[in-house]
This record gives C-alpha cells, sequence and structure tokens, in this order.
C-alpha cells in the first residue's frame, strides 16, 4: 500500500490513536483523510474531512460509506473498553463491547469492501490488542472482543486477497491514551503506535507487533496456558465509552 496519494478514512479519529493515524496519514502524502467520529464536532485536526460515523448505527455506516465513495485506505480503529467481567459483569455492558469491537468493524468493512476494490484494492488496518491472546480478570469481555475482533481480522483478509487488498492486523499494550488512563506502567506514545503500523502497511506487511508486550502474547500461545498465566503481566484497562 503506498500512502502517498491514498485517500483514507479512519474511524475514532477524535483522540487518542485514531487522532494520530489522522495526523501521520497527511503527514505521509495521503491526498485526502476523512476523520470518522460519532461527533464531527468532536474533530479538530485542521486540513480533514469530517465525517459522521457510529460503528452501532448500521443505517450511519452505510450513509458514510455512500458519502466516502473514494476510498482506498480503511483504518478500523474506534474501539471500547468497559472494564467487565463475562461471567459477572454487566451483560449489557458485555454485548456493547462485542457489538462494537466484532459486529461495528465488521460492518465498516463491509460497507467499504467495494469501494475499495473498485478503487484498486487498497488496504484495511484493524487496531487490535495484545489482549486478543490473553485475559485479565477485570476485563475478560474485552479480551472476548479483541479475541474475535483478530478472527474477523484474518477471515476479511483471506475474503478479500482476490480483490488485492492488503489487511493489516495491529497488535499492541499499553498506549498513553485515555483508554489506558489507569495503567500504571510503561506506556508506548500514539505516534510510534501508528509510526509502527504505518511502517507495516507500506512494507506489505499483514501483522504488526509493536511491542515486546505484543510479541511475548503472541508467542505465549504456542505455550501451554497454565505457564504462560503464570507470568502474564497484568493490565489496567480504563471504562470508558469513547472512541480510541
Amino acid at each position: 500500500m503506498d500512502i502517498v496519494g491514498s485517500v483514507a478514512l479512519v474511524t475514532g479519529a477524535n483522540r487518542g490513536l485514531g487522532r494520530e493515524f489522522v495526523e501521520q496519514l497527511r503527514e505521509r502524502g495521503a491526498e485526502k483523510v476523512y476523520a470518522a467520529a460519532r461527533d464531527i464536532s468532536s474533530i479538530t485536526t485542521p486540513g480533514v474531512v469530517p465525517l459522521a460515523l457510529d460503528l452501532l448505527d448500521p443505517a450511519g455506516i452505510e450513509r458514510a460509506a455512500r458519502q466516502a465513495g473514494d476510498v482506498t485506505l480503511l483504518v478500523n480503529n474506534a474501539g471500547i473498553a468497559t472494564g467487565q467481567n463475562l461471567i459477572r459483569g454487566d451483560l449489557a455492558q458485555v454485548r456493547r463491547e462485542m457489538e462494537t469491537h466484532f459486529f461495528g468493524t465488521l460492518a465498516v468493512t463491509r460497507a467499504f469492501a467495494d469501494t475499495l476494490g473498485r478503487n484498486g484494492g487498497g488496504a484495511i488496518v484493524n487496531v487490535l490488542s495484545v489482549l486478543s491472546w490473553f485475559s485479565w480478570n477485570g476485563a475478560t469481555s474485552y479480551s472476548a472482543a479483541k479475541a474475535a475482533e483478530w478472527s474477523l481480522t484474518a477471515g476479511t483478509r483471506v475474503e478479500l486477497a482476490d480483490q488485492g487488498t492488503q489487511v493489516v492486523g495491529v497488535h499492541l499494550g499499553a498506549a498513553a491514551t485515555d483508554m489506558m488512563g489507569d495503567h500504571d506502567g510503561p506506556m508506548l506514545k500514539p505516534s510510534e503506535v501508528v509510526g509502527a503500523a504505518l511502517d507495516g502497511l507500506t512494507d506489505g506487511a499483514v501483522e504488526v507487533l509493536v511491542d515486546e508486550w505484543s510479541r511475548t502474547a503472541k508467542a505465549g500461545l504456542a505455550q501451554d496456558p497454565a505457564e504462560f498465566y503464570a507470568v502474564a503481566p497484568r493490565p489496567v484497562v480504563r471504562r470508558t465509552a469513547e472512541p480510541r
């Protein structure tokens, strides 16, 4: 994927990693960047095209796809973290996380898949998480939703290969965004995360492991789970309903 001259759309573009994606895409030569968020008044980056998009609003997603018919690069970044467990957490919030990360991301991808194909194939970047690969007691719902989104990423990669669409999964541990506001350990700068993601995109990667935390967790999939969880790090995820 060549970012220079591309037309990109970033979901959850009003803050955190989303805003950083918007800024770096412009710096790297994207011709146009649609900055999508539920509330377009929260988009403050100059030189972008604000676009109303809510992952839980199928009609709104289809409307956004009609408005942005020139997109060649889709960045699925928007997400939530409610801090719920699967067994005794608020089931409505558990469903909301799955609806957002899995069904919301899927809806946006489906809405733009044909657009990408018509425009030459292009690429999709899905912002995932180290928690795609292990669960932490206190946010097991988030882990389940991100694991589902990881599988979605693999599935859409296979389905869209024939039309030449590159699908990239980006995994990271803790980044200094509002979602990780209560985390007391080392955190990546948003610029580091986005820089690694876009470098991987332009290098033709299908998976980007941003930090040692994500590389360790991915390697842990081959371990006995008992051994892995004995040494697994303990993240803290802030409860928030806001997109990244």
